[in-house]
């Protein structure tokens, strides 16, 4: 098994993603009729970002490019530290599995807000952990599994497995007071999967088709007011894989997801503003195609949504009066490796459009970004990183802002 086949394996078992029954890297042991196994991340990085003066030209409603002061820091990359407890048994004819991730960072956290919102780079601050992940499965190689609890989504969970800057920083992202998690390329080319309490089931894989559907916790649109479900959300994502890393020079895959929710207002809501529309339904698509050759990899991806909004998901979907505003975007990536160092470069885009008859605004238009990075394998589990991004948001009326980070750290896996 190749070094960098290790780190894929490392980093997917860190976040849920290896599938059931499959064999995991990190610590394991057996104990009676279960096998428990022990995986994880450290990472730190020191970011040096050099920011728009702040003023009137430079306000964007959403942007995810610094304005003010520059600033450096040392701090967590995309990916927060890590500690994943997995544990799986065959028990009547079923692979039964239990995972649950802790997420801690090195960053000192406000209120306990380790992955959104500002960090707290003060004295006597400590950081937060983030218990992202706690899920059970249960099914067999015949007919599939299914998935209960809280895990990634399905709707965009390959582009960020795909993005480069999970190993890095990517665009920093509140770095003057970071928090546990850089941006990397969310809502710089990918609307952000997330973490969701799901109900989800994944079929086996057949000559390298797989399929996976769930009915999700539909999410509030805080930015907008519609907070009231009556229905769940709903993902589905099918994919296919070819060649095996092990024997073909070859290998990729491609992908298609959906994502769909109905919001609606509450009924004060509705009584408060009784000529905007009662609620919508937020829709979006997205496709990706990965392919290996020998030392040469290639990522292409896209997404467009009416109703999502951007960066996250359901966030700056409608204008003020209710109307769906359209979004898309996506970002390629190409790199190439040199013995034990990764060369690699991407460019992505997310755009949002203003809603029919919205007048013109600082609201964001388009976040955009470049990113050139070094991934230097120093052993099998630790990668030393050096990066350089610029990153550019754009507003409706005209307004811009641009940033750019020069970010050198590591990261360990086990």
């Amino acid at each position: 098994m190749t070094t960098r086949t290790k780190l894929v394996i490392a980093l997917t078992t860190a976040i849920g993603m290896i599938p059931l029954g499959q064999a995991m890297a990190g610590v394991g042991f057996t104990a009676g009729d279960w096998k428990v196994d022990l995986s994880g991340n450290v990472n730190g990085f020191y970011v040096n970002s050099n920011c728009d003066s702040s003023g009137a030209g430079t306000n964007v409603a959403g942007g995810l490019a610094c304005t003010g002061d520059n600033s450096g820091s040392v701090r967590n990359g995309l990916l927060p530290a890590a500690i994943v407890f997995s544990i799986s048994s065959r028990q009547d004819n079923l692979d039964v599995g239990v995972t649950i991730g802790l997420y801690p960072g090195i960053n000192s956290s406000l209120g306990g807000a380790v992955n959104t919102g500002g960090g707290n780079p003060a004295a006597l601050q400590s950081p937060g952990i983030d218990a992202r992940q706690a899920f059970f499965t249960f099914g067999d190689a015949s007919w599939g599994s299914v998935k209960i609890g809280r895990d990634i989504g399905l709707f965009a969970k390959d582009a960020i497995l795909d993005d480069m800057t999970l190993l890095g920083v990517g665009s920093a992202g509140g770095n003057a007071a970071p928090s546990n998690t850089s941006l990397g390329r969310i809502g710089i080319g990918y609307i952000y999967t997330d973490w969701e309490p799901q109900i989800t089931y994944t079929s086996p894989s057949y000559n390298g088709f797989g399929v996976s559907a769930g009915v999700f916790q539909p999410l509030n649109s805080l930015t907008d007011g519609y907070t009231k479900h009556t229905s769940p959300q709903f993902q589905i994502g099918a994919n296919y894989a070819w060649g095996d890393p092990k024997t073909d020079t070859l290998t990729g895959k491609v992908w298609v997801d959906v994502v769909s929710q109905r919001l609606q207002a509450t009924d004060a809501q509705v009584a408060a503003n009784p000529n905007a529309p009662s609620g919508f339904t937020g829709t979006a698509f997205d496709g990706g195609v990965k392919v290996d050759y020998a030392d040469f990899e290639a990522v292409l991806y896209g997404y467009s949504g009416k109703g999502v909004g951007t960066t996250g998901l359901y966030v700056l979907p409608v204008s003020a009066t209710g109307e769906k505003r359209d979004s898309d975007g996506g970002y390629v990536q190409l790199s190439y490796k040199f013995g034990k160092l990764k060369v690699g470069a991407s460019y992505g885009i997310s755009d949002l459009k203003l809603a029919s008859g919205e007048a013109s605004s600082d609201l964001v238009k388009r976040n955009k970004s470049g990113v050139f990075g070094l991934y230097y394998s120093l052993t099998k589990s630790v990668t030393l990183v050096g990066e350089f991004s610029d990153t550019k948001a754009d507003a409706q009326d005209g307004n811009s802002a641009q940033e750019k980070d020069v970010i050198v750290g590591g990261i360990v896996f086990f």
